[in-house]
């Protein structure tokens, strides 16, 4: 099953016609080898504001097929899906679309799922016990530039980030990237789950000079999202691993 892949109007002589793409308008790409939860998602999204679900995709390998067609903003994606799962398609798309935000949308609680995951550059994991409003929500954050993870599998995380931080406190010190003073403050308040606007306030900056940072240090970390430079920066010691504080 597919949708259109845009919005369509009339022209004059009453044919449809492609309507001229809004900006402001967060297009997502629906990847799930479930054809009812498909729709599902796409008459939830298709009625929310600001939101317009621009195609459908019923494995990993069509999913990145479809990411280099249409090249959405969001994809929400399942974790297991035939022919390629939504890790390896994760992967792929952050190859080619790498402005393409990746939301992980499962019914997977493993930790192992997780951490691939985030390896692999998707921007949030979702469990699908979380409500149509939430999926709403997560889109709209993860386009802003904030990671989401589902509270159960959070926990797990720092947990993980725990024992991380424990093995890198053992190990003989070896040249790290190195980040400013400036680039900590933005990667703690990232490990917050702050987005670019609350970093920006919080810092009194301009949200463009918190873009700014952010790029640096991802580049400089030689990561591709923001929660993998958290998983990074903690494993490595260069924030502490008491992130409440």
């Amino acid at each position: 099953m597919e949708s259109d892949s845009r919005r369509v109007g009339r022209s004059g002589d009453g044919e449809q016609s492609p309507s001229v793409e809004d900006p402001s308008i967060i297009r997502v790409l629906i990847a799930d080898d479930q054809a009812v939860f498909r729709r599902g998602l796409y008459v939830v999204l298709g009625g929310e504001p600001g939101i317009e679900v621009i195609g459908e995709a019923e494995n990993g390998q069509e999913a990145i097929d479809k990411v280099e067609e249409l090249a959405p903003d969001v994809v929400l994606m399942d974790v297991r899906m035939p022919r390629k799962s939504g890790i390896e398609a994760a992967r792929a798309i952050k190859e080619v679309s790498p402005t393409t935000k990746v939301l992980m949308l499962t019914v997977s609680d493993e930790e192992d799922d997780l951490f691939e995951a985030i390896k692999a550059g998707a921007n949030g994991y979702l469990l699908k016990e979380v409500s149509v409003d939430e999926v709403a929500a997560a889109v709209r954050a993860v386009t802003s530039g904030q990671s989401l993870i589902s509270p159960s599998m959070a926990a797990k995380l720092l947990t993980e980030f725990s024992s991380l931080s424990r093995k890198a406190e053992g190990r003989t010190t070896v040249a790290l990237p190195t980040l400013t003073a400036r680039e900590h403050e933005v990667l703690r308040l990232i490990a917050r789950g702050a987005s670019n606007r609350d970093i920006a306030e919080t810092l009194y900056i301009a949200e463009n000079t918190v873009k700014n940072h952010v790029r640096n240090i991802l580049e400089k970390l030689h990561v591709r999202s923001r929660m993998q430079a958290v998983v990074y920066a903690v494993r490595e010691g260069l924030i502490e691993r008491d992130l409440g504080g």
